[in-house]
């Protein structure tokens, strides 16, 4: 696809990931032989359950940053764990989203339309957890959890240094729509209007009583990488593609003009959420 990256599921009929995960466990069971521990002995060393170290000898989980570099000193290593905890950290995420996600954290500034759910730099814990409970085909529950966390992980973009420019135009409908419960709604209201407060956050919700629309086509965010260089990014139904083409690019650019001057101000759309808030 010319100006492109395409990241979906049609890429191959296998997640990269998985496999790399499963190399990843063997290589830790490996040095967790070579250093004559058995599994609830490398545990202990280390501060968890030998269950949780065979899942992820096996593949089936997908080890934290500061495990990572536990199990390096532990087993003694000399690096060759800690030399893949980039690559492990990227497996958390479904495989069409992970250039997405290396670009998001590398973003100078970053502006997103949202249609269906709010945006996952946004969300708060209760609701992520919600939106992947619901997930079809069903998720389990250890990846509903790994997905959280990684997730919130993302969430680090909001308080990065430099602060990245963000803005967000999300539709009425989905800061009403109370996914997971009300309770779960309440939480997610209050986490926008705590984030919608900083400086370099701006959110805008399209009134749903609105007779022309600019983004009928769907959602997408737009990036702007550090080098000055202008992106964006479509997804549909578990397939991701990330726009390089400069004229594809400035057809979005300019959509998202138009919605954000159809859309309430970012003070006005802090007092509707206000709003919703009180009529739970």
């Amino acid at each position: 696809m010319d100006g492109a990256v395409t990241t979906g599921a049609a890429e191959s009929a296998a997640d990269p990931g998985a496999g790399f995960l499963r190399s990843f466990g063997r290589q830790v069971k490996l040095l967790r032989e070579a250093a004559g521990l058995t599994q609830a002995e490398l545990g202990t060393s280390v501060g968890y359950g030998e269950a949780h170290i065979a899942s992820v000898e096996q593949g089936r989980r997908i080890p934290k940053p500061e495990m990572v570099d536990a199990v390096d000193r532990a087993v003694g290593g000399r690096g060759v764990l800690v030399a893949m905890k980039g690559e492990v950290e990227r497996a958390r995420y479904p495989s069409f989203f992970r250039e997405f996600v290396r670009l998001e954290a590398e973003a100078a500034e970053l502006h997103a339309y949202d249609a269906q759910v709010v945006n996952g730099l946004l969300q708060s814990e209760e609701y992520a957890r919600a939106v992947f409970a619901m997930w079809r085909p069903l998720l389990d529950e250890e990846t509903i959890e790994q997905r959280v966390a990684a997730r919130l992980d993302r969430q680090k973009l909001l308080t990065r240094r430099p602060a990245p420019l963000l803005s967000f135009v999300v539709e009425e409908s989905v800061v009403r729509r109370p996914l997971g419960g009300t309770r779960t709604l309440r939480s997610q209201l209050e986490q926008l209007l705590f984030v919608g407060h900083q400086r370099n956050v701006e959110i805008q919700i399209m009134p749903t009583n609105r007779d022309e629309h600019a983004g009928l086509s769907g959602p997408f965010t737009l990036i702007l990488a550090r080098n000055q260089r202008r992106m964006a990014y479509v997804e549909a139904q578990s397939h991701g593609v990330v726009l390089t083409d400069p004229a594809k690019v400035q057809t979005l650019e300019s959509t998202y003009g138009v919605l954000r001057a159809q859309a309430l101000t970012p003070k006005e759309s802090l007092a509707r959420i206000e709003k919703h808030m009180g009529e739970l």
